[in-house]
C-alpha cells in the first residue's frame, strides 16, 4: 500500500519524477521511512484480524505503544539520530527531513495521552484505526461499549424489547468496521446521546463480520432469486443476510429502530454521520414509539 501512493502520486504528477534527484541516499531513506510505514499499517491489519477471531490479545494500549515505537524510530531516523548499515556515514539531514522529524515527535506526544486511562474517548484522528474502547487492559471486552450491553442476538432482543416496552435499535456493525467505532467513540459517547442509547431503546449490534461457526441445525442455505444461493454457515453470515433480505442495504454502520413486533419506525441510517443528525434519527424514533 505504501509504495502504491508513491507511485500512484508520481503517475498522476510525471514531471515530479524528472525533477526528482538521481538514485542514492534520498533512495534509501524513502526505503527506510516506507519501511516504518509498512510496520504500522500491518500492525493495523493485525489488530482486525485479532478482533474478528475475537482473541482480543492486542489491546488498545498495547497497539499504541507498538505505534509510539514505530513512531519514535522514524522520527529519530528523520533527524539523524539514528542511522541503518546502508546509510550514509554522515548523512546530509534536509531542512524537509527535519521538519517531519519533529512532525514525528509531535505525533508521539499525541500517542502517549493515548496511554493515560480516561472516561472520555482520545485519540480521535485515529478513531476506527486503534482497537475498540473495551479492548483494554483497563476494562473487559464483556464490559460493553461505553458501559452498555447490548444483545448480540436479534431474537433475544426481540423479547427483551417487548419486556420492557421499548423500541430495538439495530446496529449492523463489524468488528473490523473503521466508521463504527468512530460512532461508538464520538457519537455514542456524546452526553446527550447516551442516555438514550442507555434508557429509551434496546440496543442490539449484529456484527456481519463474526467468524463463529452457527450449530450444525442452524446452518442453511438461502435462495436470494436469479439463481444466488447464499450459504448461511456463521453468527456474521446471518446477521449480514439479516440486513440484506430486510433492509436492502449491506453497508456499516446501519442502524434501524423498530417496535418489538418488527416494523420500522423511521428512515433508517448509514454511515458516520454528526451528533447532531444521529440524535435527530433516535428522538424521532423513540418520539414515534411512545405516542
Amino acid at each position: 500500500l505504501a509504495w502504491a501512493i508513491i507511485f500512484g502520486l508520481l503517475a498522476l504528477f510525471p514531471q515530479a519524477l524528472q525533477s526528482l534527484p538521481k538514485s542514492g541516499g534520498w533512495m534509501n531513506t524513502v526505503k527506510v521511512v516506507l519501511g516504518f510505514v509498512e510496520l504500522a499499517l500491518a500492525l493495523k491489519f493485525l489488530s482486525k484480524a485479532d478482533l474478528v477471531s475475537k482473541t482480543f490479545f492486542l489491546k488498545r494500549e498495547l497497539f499504541i505503544a507498538i505505534w509510539i515505537i514505530i513512531a519514535l524510530g522514524l522520527a529519530l531516523y528523520l533527524l539523524g539520530l539514528i542511522r541503518f548499515p546502508h546509510d550514509d556515514k554522515k548523512p546530509k539531514i534536509s531542512v524537509t527531513r527535519k521538519i517531519l522529524g519533529v512532525l514525528g515527535i509531535g505525533f508521539v506526544i499525541y500517542l502517549i495521552q493515548g496511554l493515560i486511562p480516561s472516561e472520555r474517548p482520545k485519540l480521535q484522528l485515529l478513531s476506527g484505526i486503534l482497537p475498540p474502547l473495551n479492548v483494554s487492559y483497563f476494562h473487559d471486552e464483556k464490559d460493553g461499549i461505553l458501559g452498555m450491553h447490548p444483545e448480540h442476538d436479534f431474537f433475544k432482543a426481540i423479547e427483551l424489547a417487548k419486556k420492557e416496552d421499548k423500541p430495538i435499535l439495530i446496529d449492523f456493525t463489524g468488528y473490523g468496521c473503521e466508521n463504527c467505532r468512530k460512532m461508538e467513540e464520538f457519537v455514542w459517547s456524546e452526553p446527550d446521546i447516551l442516555p438514550i442509547l442507555q434508557n429509551d431503546v434496546v440496543l442490539a449490534s449484529l456484527y456481519v463480520d463474526d467468524k463463529e461457526e452457527l450449530p450444525e441445525d442452524q446452518k442453511t442455505k438461502i435462495d436470494l432469486g436469479d439463481g444466488q444461493i447464499k450459504k448461511v454457515k456463521t453468527i456474521g453470515d446471518r446477521w449480514s443476510l439479516f440486513q440484506q433480505v430486510n433492509f436492502n442495504n449491506n453497508s456499516q454502520p446501519h442502524y434501524v429502530l423498530i417496535t418489538p413486533d418488527g416494523k420500522v419506525i423511521n428512515t433508517p441510517v448509514s454511515g458516520y454521520m454528526p451528533k447532531e443528525d444521529f440524535k435527530k434519527f433516535l428522538e424521532c424514533g423513540v418520539s414515534h414509539y411512545t405516542r
